[in-house]
């Protein structure tokens, strides 16, 4: 079972369109946010990860709307590593309306390891470690 993380924000009046809809842009925002909050939850951070040399572009990002979030609603991100392999990540989303527990959206992130160059590269023992441990049991390849 790969490692789940939650993270619960409220809809901001600034990410709303004139019918108090979040725009669909800030789905993919909240993804980075729960993104950067699973390498927290795993020992480290994105920023640590840049200072040691890797890098993860986003190379693929896929949202499917469900139902419209609204202005001050709670909304909980789960994201959860789905595929590893040396130098790809596939990550998974979904957005949940906290009070109903209504499914907003879904959607997942496929992303490169790539060094200072911006050439393609493994993650270190460091990284792929605590992503192996957390990846989903039959998606993980070293």
């Amino acid at each position: 079972m790969s490692t789940l993380c939650e993270i619960t924000l409220r809809v901001r009046y600034a990410e709303t369109d004139q019918m108090g809809v979040a725009h669909h842009s800030n789905h993919i925002v909240w993804f980075e946010v729960g993104r950067i909050e699973l390498l927290r939850q795993l020992g480290f951070s994105y920023i640590e990860m840049e200072q040691d040399g890797m890098n993860l572009p986003v190379v693929e990002i896929r949202c499917r709307y469900k139902h419209p979030a609204l202005y001050d609603d709670e909304v909980t991100i789960r994201t959860r590593l789905a595929q590893m392999r040396s130098s790809i990540l596939r990550f998974q989303y979904e957005v949940e309306r906290k009070s109903d527990g209504r499914l907003l959206a879904e959607g997942e992130s496929v992303h490169v390891v790539v060094g200072r160059d911006m050439k393609k590269t493994r993650l270190s023992e460091k990284y792929r470690d605590a992503l192996l441990a957390a990846a989903d049991e039959d998606a993980a390849e070293s």
